[in-house]
């Protein structure tokens, strides 16, 4: 069963640049994909990774990189839905994978060290399957020249929003709005605090 749910997890395709990663930077990303997976952090930065990673001489782009942590948030979040120790993670791992030691001995150590808090939140039943907020930016603008509108020097509001999906890849959206739907916005989420606080 375990086998059948990581199946589609792309440890497949990302085994092999996991295995050329230094194992500190690997156990680093390992930790980064556990604390999100705990609601501690907003999620996994891809592109910082992506330059840790050719830092240390490892040529990968950001989809590789997507690739990876998809992959290790899969094994983890599978991992803790059924309750693994560290030496079944390792021995699945292996049996399945043929990941060198250092790497091996990464999954162990993080899981050692952080998988037992994952395994004993109520998440661990179905580990983050939404979105979060990451960080919330506004600001207001003004158009005053434009070869395609004709209604100028109306304010306008630039949104910027981050969002860690559920393998905690962080992934900026940026919209703009009118003044009177941003305060239809603003309004939205009043009435979505007000009821929150009333849970």
């Amino acid at each position: 069963m375990l086998e059948r749910e990581l199946s589609g997890a792309g440890f497949e395709t990302s085994s092999d640049l996991i295995k050329s990663l230094p194992a500190d930077l690997f156990a680093e990303l390992c930790q980064q994909i556990v604390a999100h997976l705990r609601c501690q952090s907003g999620g996994v930065d891809q592109t910082h990774f992506c330059q840790r990673f050719q830092a240390t001489g490892v040529e990968a782009s950001t989809d590789d990189i997507r690739s990876v942590i998809s992959a290790v948030t899969r094994l983890f979040s599978t991992a803790a839905k059924h309750k693994l120790s560290s030496d079944a993670l390792v021995n699945f791992v292996l049996s399945k994978y043929k990941l060198p030691k250092q790497i091996l001995q990464a999954i162990r150590h993080v899981w050692n060290e952080e998988g037992k808090r994952l395994l004993d939140a109520e998440i661990s039943r179905d580990v983050l399957s939404a979105s979060q907020l990451v960080d919330f930016q506004w600001k207001i603008g003004m158009a005053v020249s434009s070869d395609s509108c004709r209604s100028l020097n109306h304010p306008y509001i630039t949104v910027s929003l981050k969002v860690a999906d559920s393998s905690g890849q962080v992934i900026s959206k940026v919209f703009e709005m009118s003044i009177s739907e941003f305060q239809n916005f603003h309004r939205q989420f009043k009435e979505m605090s007000a009821a929150l606080e009333s849970v």
